[in-house]
Parts: C-alpha cells; sequence; structure tokens
C-alpha cells in the first residue's frame, strides 16, 4: 500500500545519538536542582514533583531504595534530584522525568546554549517529503514539549511546522504494539500507510506487528548497528517513502 504518512523517532534517526547523551541529558541533570528551587511553587512542577515520588516508592533498583531511606520528614521539592539523577545515569524513561527535561531544555534552548545537530540529510527529506504531501509525525520518548524544542531549534531554523503530529511515551512503550495502534487511531490512517523509521529493532518488530512498514536507521554513533530482519537506511538523500518500489 502506499505510504501517506512518515512516522519518526529522534534519537540514532535524525538526531545523533551523541547530543542527547552528552549534550541535553548532562544539561538538564546539572540544572536540576536549581530549576525545581526557582520553580517549587508552580502547580505543574509541583503534580510532575507528585509522579516522580510516587514512581521512587515503586522503584526496586537498591540505589533508589537507599536514597528514599536517607529521607528526612521534612521533604523538599528538591529531595527527587539524587533519584532523578539517578534515573538519567540509569537511562531510565520516566514519563515525568522526560516532561521535567523538557522544560529545562527550553531555557536552553531559548538562551542559545543548546542547538539541535540534525543529520546533515534530515533538513532537506523533511522538506521534500513535506511538499510531497506526505505527513509527518515524531514519536520518541522525549517529551513532546522536548520533540518541539528540538525540531524548534536546529541547525536548519524552524522545522516544526513540517510536522502534524507529535507523540512521546504518553501513547504508551515504544515496544508496544498497541502504542503504534493508538498512534495511527490519533493520526486517522490504516497502519499499512505508515512508515515507521527507528535505531531500535524492538520498536520496529512492535510497529512492523502492526502492519506498518518500517526501516532501520543505521547512524554512525548509534550503540546498536544490528538491523536483526529489517532493512536499514542511513542517508534520506534518495528515500522516497511514497515509491512502493523503494521497499520492494
Amino acid at each position: 500500500m502506499t505510504i501517506t504518512h512518515v512516522l519518526l523517532d529522534i534519537e540514532g534517526t535524525t538526531c545523533p545519538v551523541s547530543f542527547v547523551s552528552e549534550v541535553l541529558f548532562p544539561y538538564a541533570r546539572k540544572a536540576l536542582s536549581s530549576f525545581l528551587e526557582a520553580n517549587a511553587g508552580d502547580a505543574e512542577i509541583q503534580e510532575l514533583v507528585r509522579a516522580i515520588d510516587e514512581a521512587w516508592s515503586q522503584d526496586t533498583h537498591p540505589e533508589a531504595i537507599q536514597q528514599r531511606k536517607q529521607l528526612t520528614a521534612s521533604r523538599h521539592t528538591t529531595d527527587v534530584v539524587p533519584f532523578l539523577q539517578g534515573l538519567i545515569d540509569r537511562d531510565i524513561k520516566l514519563t515525568a522525568l522526560k516532561d521535567l527535561q523538557g522544560r529545562i531544555w527550553q531555557s536552553g534552548y531559548n538562551h542559545g546554549e543548546l542547538v539541535a545537530p540534525l543529520f546533515d540529510d534530515v533538513p532537506a527529506a523533511l522538506r521534500r517529503w513535506h511538499q510531497r504531501g506526505l505527513t509527518l509525525a515524531v514519536y520518541s520518548s522525549g517529551s513532546v514539549p522536548a520533540q518541539q524544542l528540538l525540531y524548534g531549534h536546529c541547525q536548519a531554523g524552524d522545522l516544526r511546522a513540517l510536522f502534524s503530529h507529535w507523540f512521546d511515551t504518553r501513547m504508551g512503550p515504544k515496544q508496544d504494539t498497541k502504542s503504534y495502534t493508538a498512534i495511527a487511531q490519533q493520526m486517522q490512517v490504516t497502519p499499512h500507510n505508515v512508515l515507521f523509521i527507528s535505531d531500535a529493532v524492538a520498536e520496529l518488530e512492535a510497529a512492523d506487528a502492526l502492519g506498518m512498514a518500517v526501516l532501520f536507521s543505521d547512524r554512525d554513533g548509534n550503540p546498536a548497528r544490528e538491523s536483526g530482519r529489517f532493512e536499514r537506511i542511513s542517508d534520506y538523500s534518495e528515500l522516497d517513502p511514497a515509491d512502493d518500489s523503494q521497499r520492494a
């Protein structure tokens, strides 16, 4: 069936893993305490802290348990910082943490301290696909605000207008076929009309099980380079998602 929608992962797919692991994560990690301190009275931040505290109470990791034992009766908003830093170090994709990181990154982007380095072929490809009438969407473990900040502050300028849909882990785990069912329903498209590109085989398996077309993103610097049974792609310069013959 003809592809009408392109669903894209970010890290390792359109943007180098190193930008996330070596720039964004350390930036947020360092700023957690000061950000929470400065915004302790904000109702949305308070709700995020409650969600984080609930996740902390259920975390069975030895470090998390030990950190919780050290809490005093007099609680403060910044008490969750060690736990959050531990989640970042363990690369745990807690939705509330992703939301909080996005808010911290916004300040960095707005002050010009952060600029997203998309792979060189990506901006032109996105513009070409959009001009061809394809519907572009993002599905990333990073929060939707964080996704929009990244595409709004990249080396090619502001590319947010090229995308029609933004999805994060609120849709469900990226390794779960039900998440892709929900995404297809929200985009009001038949799964067979969607091409999903990701650097994670488990995510491709989940999307493929629903009937989406999939491609494995094989980019320099990616930690996983084995594509399994899936076709790989490392450059979008010649990719025309609407051309069925390219995926034969």
